[in-house]
Protein backbone atom coordinates (compact mmCIF):
# COMPACT_ATOMS: atom_id res chain seq x y z
CA UNK A 1 0.00 0.00 0.00
CA UNK A 2 0.83 3.53 -1.05
CA UNK A 3 2.26 5.72 1.37
CA UNK A 4 2.15 8.62 -0.23
CA UNK A 5 -0.64 9.20 -2.48
CA UNK A 6 0.22 11.52 -5.55
CA UNK A 7 3.62 12.97 -6.47
CA UNK A 8 2.11 16.55 -5.31
CA UNK A 9 2.34 14.94 -2.09
CA UNK A 10 6.20 14.67 -2.34
CA UNK A 11 7.30 18.07 0.25
CA UNK A 12 10.53 19.64 -0.30
CA UNK A 13 11.25 18.30 3.07
CA UNK A 14 10.84 14.81 2.20
CA UNK A 15 12.55 15.28 -1.10
CA UNK A 16 15.60 16.87 0.55
CA UNK A 17 15.81 14.51 3.26
CA UNK A 18 16.02 11.62 0.95
CA UNK A 19 18.66 13.13 -1.10
CA UNK A 20 20.55 14.05 2.67
CA UNK A 21 20.30 10.61 3.23
CA UNK A 22 21.93 9.34 0.38
CA UNK A 23 24.25 11.54 0.54
CA UNK A 24 25.08 10.49 3.73
CA UNK A 25 25.28 6.60 2.76
CA UNK A 26 27.42 7.38 0.02
CA UNK A 27 29.79 9.15 2.73
CA UNK A 28 29.69 6.15 4.87
CA UNK A 29 30.50 3.49 2.26
CA UNK A 30 32.85 5.13 0.76
CA UNK A 31 34.99 5.34 4.30
CA UNK A 32 34.31 1.50 4.61
CA UNK A 33 36.50 -0.16 1.36
CA UNK A 34 38.38 -2.88 2.28
CA UNK A 35 41.52 -3.74 0.49
CA UNK A 36 41.35 -1.08 -2.13
CA UNK A 37 39.77 2.52 -2.27
CA UNK A 38 36.40 2.55 -4.01
CA UNK A 39 36.63 4.15 -7.60
CA UNK A 40 33.53 2.95 -9.37
CA UNK A 41 30.18 3.06 -7.22
CA UNK A 42 27.12 1.59 -8.76
CA UNK A 43 23.71 2.66 -7.05
CA UNK A 44 20.18 1.37 -8.02
CA UNK A 45 17.07 3.49 -7.04
CA UNK A 46 13.64 2.88 -7.26
CA UNK A 47 11.95 6.39 -6.79
CA UNK A 48 8.53 4.28 -6.55
CA UNK A 49 9.65 2.70 -3.41
CA UNK A 50 11.17 5.58 -1.74
CA UNK A 51 8.15 7.46 -2.42
CA UNK A 52 6.55 4.28 -0.91
CA UNK A 53 5.50 2.62 -3.37
CA UNK A 54 5.56 -0.31 -5.43
CA UNK A 55 8.87 -0.81 -7.36
CA UNK A 56 8.07 0.46 -10.51
CA UNK A 57 4.73 1.76 -10.60
CA UNK A 58 5.10 5.50 -10.80
CA UNK A 59 7.61 8.02 -12.14
CA UNK A 60 9.06 10.73 -9.53
CA UNK A 61 11.27 13.03 -11.46
CA UNK A 62 12.08 15.81 -8.66
CA UNK A 63 12.77 13.10 -6.29
CA UNK A 64 15.49 11.71 -8.46
CA UNK A 65 16.78 14.34 -9.49
CA UNK A 66 17.33 15.32 -5.99
CA UNK A 67 19.27 12.18 -5.31
CA UNK A 68 20.98 11.96 -8.78
CA UNK A 69 22.33 15.59 -7.73
CA UNK A 70 23.25 14.39 -3.98
CA UNK A 71 25.09 11.40 -6.32
CA UNK A 72 26.81 12.55 -8.24
CA UNK A 73 28.30 15.81 -5.74
CA UNK A 74 29.54 13.41 -3.54
CA UNK A 75 30.93 10.97 -6.04
CA UNK A 76 32.40 13.82 -7.95
CA UNK A 77 34.23 15.15 -4.64
CA UNK A 78 35.42 11.66 -3.80
CA UNK A 79 37.21 11.44 -7.33
CA UNK A 80 34.81 8.10 -7.93
CA UNK A 81 32.82 7.35 -10.80
CA UNK A 82 28.99 6.83 -10.35
CA UNK A 83 27.32 4.13 -12.27
CA UNK A 84 23.68 4.65 -12.57
CA UNK A 85 21.48 1.71 -12.80
CA UNK A 86 18.45 1.80 -14.97
CA UNK A 87 15.50 -0.28 -14.88
CA UNK A 88 14.58 -3.70 -16.07
CA UNK A 89 12.70 -1.44 -19.47
CA UNK A 90 16.23 -0.75 -20.48
CA UNK A 91 18.02 -4.06 -19.55
CA UNK A 92 19.61 -2.39 -16.08
CA UNK A 93 22.09 -0.74 -18.32
CA UNK A 94 23.81 2.07 -16.40
CA UNK A 95 24.76 5.42 -16.80
CA UNK A 96 28.15 6.34 -16.82
CA UNK A 97 30.13 9.08 -18.49
CA UNK A 98 32.27 8.60 -21.57
CA UNK A 99 35.77 9.21 -19.41
CA UNK A 100 34.37 5.63 -17.85
CA UNK A 101 33.41 3.84 -20.57
CA UNK A 102 36.33 4.08 -21.78
CA UNK A 103 38.79 3.28 -18.66
CA UNK A 104 36.90 0.41 -17.83
CA UNK A 105 36.53 -0.52 -21.41
CA UNK A 106 32.64 -1.14 -21.34
CA UNK A 107 30.54 -2.11 -23.64
CA UNK A 108 28.22 0.62 -24.83
CA UNK A 109 24.40 0.26 -25.51
CA UNK A 110 22.24 3.05 -27.10
CA UNK A 111 19.62 4.40 -25.20
CA UNK A 112 18.35 7.14 -23.37
CA UNK A 113 16.69 6.80 -19.87
CA UNK A 114 13.76 8.66 -19.68
CA UNK A 115 11.86 8.32 -15.92
CA UNK A 116 9.06 5.89 -17.49
CA UNK A 117 12.14 3.87 -19.06
CA UNK A 118 15.17 4.02 -17.11
CA UNK A 119 13.90 5.63 -14.36
CA UNK A 120 13.93 8.97 -12.95
CA UNK A 121 17.12 8.32 -10.60
CA UNK A 122 18.73 6.99 -13.46
CA UNK A 123 17.42 9.51 -16.36
CA UNK A 124 17.99 12.50 -13.96
CA UNK A 125 22.20 10.79 -13.60
CA UNK A 126 21.81 11.24 -17.48
CA UNK A 127 21.04 14.80 -17.72
CA UNK A 128 23.19 15.89 -15.19
CA UNK A 129 26.66 14.94 -16.24
CA UNK A 130 28.73 15.97 -19.12
CA UNK A 131 29.39 13.11 -21.94
CA UNK A 132 26.95 10.47 -20.47
CA UNK A 133 26.19 7.17 -22.28
CA UNK A 134 25.18 3.55 -21.45
CA UNK A 135 26.97 0.82 -20.40
CA UNK A 136 25.49 -2.97 -20.72
CA UNK A 137 27.25 -4.47 -17.79
CA UNK A 138 29.87 -2.81 -15.36
CA UNK A 139 32.05 -4.70 -12.20
CA UNK A 140 31.69 -1.81 -9.93
CA UNK A 141 34.08 -1.59 -6.58
CA UNK A 142 30.68 -0.90 -4.02
CA UNK A 143 27.24 -0.66 -4.44
CA UNK A 144 23.95 0.75 -2.78
CA UNK A 145 20.48 -0.30 -3.33
CA UNK A 146 17.75 1.75 -2.47
CA UNK A 147 14.19 0.25 -2.88
CA UNK A 148 15.55 -3.60 -4.08
CA UNK A 149 16.78 -2.76 -7.57
CA UNK A 150 19.09 -5.81 -7.81
CA UNK A 151 22.67 -3.76 -8.25
CA UNK A 152 24.25 -7.01 -7.04
CA UNK A 153 24.51 -8.23 -10.56
CA UNK A 154 27.22 -5.02 -11.26
CA UNK A 155 29.66 -5.57 -8.48
CA UNK A 156 32.69 -7.50 -8.77
CA UNK A 157 33.60 -10.57 -6.80
CA UNK A 158 33.47 -10.89 -4.29
CA UNK A 159 30.80 -8.64 -2.41
CA UNK A 160 30.76 -7.97 1.52
CA UNK A 161 27.85 -6.82 2.79
CA UNK A 162 27.90 -3.38 4.51
CA UNK A 163 25.23 -2.05 7.21
CA UNK A 164 25.02 1.77 6.95
CA UNK A 165 23.77 4.06 9.44
CA UNK A 166 21.18 5.23 6.76
CA UNK A 167 18.72 1.64 6.68
CA UNK A 168 16.24 3.61 4.59
CA UNK A 169 15.83 6.48 2.53
CA UNK A 170 12.37 8.07 2.18
CA UNK A 171 9.96 4.51 2.46
CA UNK A 172 12.63 2.27 0.57
CA UNK A 173 15.40 -0.32 2.34
CA UNK A 174 19.04 0.20 1.28
CA UNK A 175 21.43 -2.43 0.82
CA UNK A 176 25.02 -2.20 0.44
CA UNK A 177 28.09 -3.44 -0.46
CA UNK A 178 31.78 -3.35 -0.93
CA UNK A 179 34.09 -5.69 -2.53
CA UNK A 180 37.12 -7.65 -2.27
CA UNK A 181 39.27 -9.69 -4.32
CA UNK A 182 38.98 -13.37 -3.96
CA UNK A 183 41.77 -15.21 -2.15
CA UNK A 184 43.59 -17.73 -2.56
CA UNK A 185 45.67 -19.91 -1.37
CA UNK A 186 44.61 -23.28 0.69
CA UNK A 187 44.98 -23.60 4.54
CA UNK A 188 48.97 -22.59 4.82
CA UNK A 189 48.41 -19.02 3.12
CA UNK A 190 48.51 -16.31 5.14
CA UNK A 191 46.20 -13.14 4.02
CA UNK A 192 46.84 -9.23 5.44
CA UNK A 193 44.92 -7.61 7.75
CA UNK A 194 42.51 -5.11 6.77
Amino acid sequence: MSILGSPAELTDAFITNCADALARAIAELLSRAMYDPIRLLVIGCSTSETAGNAIGSRAYPALGSALAGAAVRVCAENGVALAAQCCEHLNRALVVERPTLDAYRLRRVIAKPIPEAGGSFASAVYGMTREPVLAETIEADAGIDIGGTLVGMHLRRVAVPVRLGVGVIGAARVVAAVTRPPYTGGPRAGYPQI
